[in-house]
């Protein structure tokens, strides 16, 4: 009998470390948008030293939850305190389970009174529809919009909002053209509105490429017009349309871990979870990459606080996973780092592209190299021994140098240099996106995150930064 849920794909896979490390869907995909509109290292260049457009319509789900049980769901489900969400601001949502592991997260808007629109990610999406549905709250309405197709196919897309982002030095300047006129730099993650064309659209005061910045979105419909309009104010101000193949590096530079593996395979408490998902969702037949290999599927598993989260844990307000995260001595955690890769190594990586008699490699794709939806490449000290995980790996042009995103034991110092061993065991797994080839291990300096100067000095306090979170 073919499985009906996530629970029925694990009893039938015997190890969820081996469904998912073996599952055949390819490579995750940023789907719709093209893949360069110049090229990537031009586009990466200008949302450091010009302007950039990123548009975002497509590869996160949207939630919209309206009513008034809307807020008790959030606070419930979310590590976050709700005591202040007022309308026209925008939170970062990170969910956990009752071990107190992160599932996912990504932004909440609250657009109106009782009206909120979660975006991001299916992990943070799912775990909100399944206890919206299942919670006993009478009061509210819950409808997704789920991401477009990674490969349509040239099938028509749809989607219920645009969603574009203008950032970069100069972004402020392509914004007051586009309004017609001054426009006020709110607090970050105010929302408020600008013109577009004669049009009121909503926005969010944001700031992904260290400078002030502006989210906008409105009905799909109105997508084409509104970028064109964009790409037209900001042509004298050196603005460049962002491709899919550039646009998911920016964290690179800015700091964000976009996909742990969502901790809900095991535990009892997250059983009726796994029966309520579906056998080929997001959980189902997403991808487990890189070098770190164990049989226990917790193992891959995150605390807040190692993924920069911590900040955000507020015991005012009884949520799911509450109980476990008080018991934790957020001292002992790993902490998120930025793993800055040596240029010799890196080198001797992509010389084995053209020696036709020496090992191959792992592809070390560019800019962005990971293969997998969620990544895990072990990283070790002088010893042998592991001492974190590179979790999301790329070039930036911007720094000239090979990047990962990492958690690490919190006595390694910055300025440690480890190794991040790249290429899985045993000439790789037979995931779509592995071909044959031998590990290789690449020494790395623990780094500052954001990486980025300009990041680190004007960014909000928050998960990119030590600094508390608003």
């Amino acid at each position: 009998m073919a499985p009906k849920n996530l629970q029925d794909v694990i009893d039938a896979s015997g190890n969820p470390v081996e469904l998912l490390r073996t599952s055949q869907i390819g490579s995750y995909i940023y789907p719709v948008v093209p893949a360069d509109f110049q090229n990537w290292i031009k586009e990466q260049t200008a949302w450091r030293e010009t302007a950039v457009l990123y548009d975002q319509s497509h590869h996160m789900d949207n939630l919209f939850l309206k009513g008034p049980d809307a807020i008790k769901l959030i606070t419930a489900t979310a590590i976050n305190s709700t005591a202040t969400f007022p309308v026209n601001k925008a939170k970062q949502y990170v969910p956990t389970t009752a071990s107190g592991h992160v599932i996912g997260d990504g932004i909440l808007f609250h657009e109106e009174e009782d009206e909120y629109v979660y975006v991001g990610r299916s992990p943070a999406a799912n775990w909100l529809l399944y206890h919206g549905e299942t919670g006993g709250y009478r009061d509210l309405d819950i409808t997704v919009d789920r991401r477009s197709p990674s490969r349509p196919y040239g099938h028509a897309v749809n989607r219920q909002y645009y969603r574009f982002q203008i950032q970069g030095p100069n972004a402020w300047q392509v914004i007051e053209k586009l309004n017609g006129g001054p426009l006020e730099q709110l607090k970050f993650f105010s929302m408020a509105t600008m013109q577009v064309e004669g049009a009121a659209v909503r926005t969010l005061r944001h700031g992904m490429a260290g400078a002030p910045g502006l989210e906008i979105w409105g009905p799909y419909a109105d997508h084409d017009r509104v970028r064109d309009a964009i790409v037209e104010a900001g042509t004298e101000f050196g603005l460049v349309p962002v491709g899919s193949r550039a646009y998911p590096s920016n964290t690179l530079e800015s700091g964000w871990i976009p996909s742990p593996l969502p901790a809900i395979y095991t535990g009892e408490a997250e059983r009726g979870y796994r029966e309520w998902l579906p056998a080929d969702g997001y959980e189902a037949t997403g991808t487990l990459a890189g070098s770190f290999v164990s049989e226990n599927i917790e193992d891959y598993y995150l605390t807040p606080w190692e993924l920069g989260y911590g900040s955000f844990v507020k015991f005012d307000h009884d949520f799911i996973g509450r109980d476990a995260l008080e018991k934790i001595d957020k001292e002992t955690q790993r902490k998120k780092v930025t793993l800055a890769w040596n240029a010799e190594d890196m080198t001797k990586l992509f010389g084995s592209l053209f020696d036709v008699d020496g090992p191959h490699y792992k592809f070390f794709d560019l800019p962005l190299a990971n293969y997998g939806s969620a990544n895990y490449d072990a990283v070790v000290d002088a010893d042998g021994t592991t001492v974190g995980l590179s979790m999301f790996t790329g070039y930036s042009a911007n720094e000239r140098r090979a990047l990962s995103l990492a958690t690490v034991d919190a006595n390694v110092p910055e300025g440690t240099e480890l190794s991040v061993v790249w290429g899985e065991p045993n000439g790789g797994t037979s995931k779509a996106a592995v071909e044959p080839h031998e590990q290789l291990p690449i020494r790395a300096v623990v780094s500052p995150v954001p990486y980025s100067t300009v990041a680190r000095s004007t960014y909000q306090g928050g998960w990119r930064t030590k600094y508390q979170s608003a």
